[in-house]
């Protein structure tokens, strides 16, 4: 698996809060988790027998060595950070709401990740920044999804002073915990 380093200075902000649209969708490139990529994250993180050992793998519900979750969940983050939040005035999140493991991911499937917009309301307590939920969704070269995640987001809002203006929260929607 190809890591990118790491840009020498900080790129341009180019998404703000008012850019991220309800219903947009954003594609976020793809990974290739090899069979040693697999075992090294495995051994540090999640030794159980099928991420480590390819007999117990073949006996395993999964028929073969694969991919932790967890190792899945951090090519995802890696995937979001590389084409998106490190252009974008993110603030961290307060959390997940749902994660969701669908297939395994086994050495040389290729992964591809896509976010999509689902909510967006500002920040009470902090004018200057808005909440977003997103979901995103890993995909492998079959198009099978193999993981979905929901959650939120905070971001820089570009023009603070416009939070009186921000539409609403979804009916029914569930808050983020977070002193929004």
């Amino acid at each position: 698996m190809h890591t990118p380093e790491p840009p020498v200075s900080a790129p341009e902000i180019r998404y703000y809060w008012e850019d991220l649209e309800v219903g947009s969708v954003m594609p976020l490139g793809s990974v290739t988790p090899t069979r040693e990529a697999i075992l090294d994250f495995a051994r540090q993180f999640d030794p159980q027998p099928f991420h480590l050992d390819e007999e117990a793998a073949r006996a395993s519900v999964f028929g073969a060595l694969c991919a932790s979750g967890w190792h899945t969940c951090a090519m995802a983050m890696r995937l979001m950070v590389d084409h998106f939040l490190r252009y974008a005035a993110s603030q961290g999140s307060p959390g997940l709401e749902h994660i969701r493991w669908l297939k395994p991911v086994y050495p040389g499937d290729t992964l591809r990740l896509q976010s999509r917009v689902m909510e967006r309301k500002p920040m009470r307590s902090r004018p200057d920044v808005g909440l977003v939920r997103t979901q995103w969704e890993m995909f492998n070269q079959r198009d099978e999804p193999v993981l979905q995640m929901d959650g939120w987001g905070m971001f820089k809002r570009r023009t603070p002073q416009a939070a009186a203006d921000a539409p609403a929260p979804s009916e029914g929607a569930a808050a983020p915990q977070s002193g929004a």
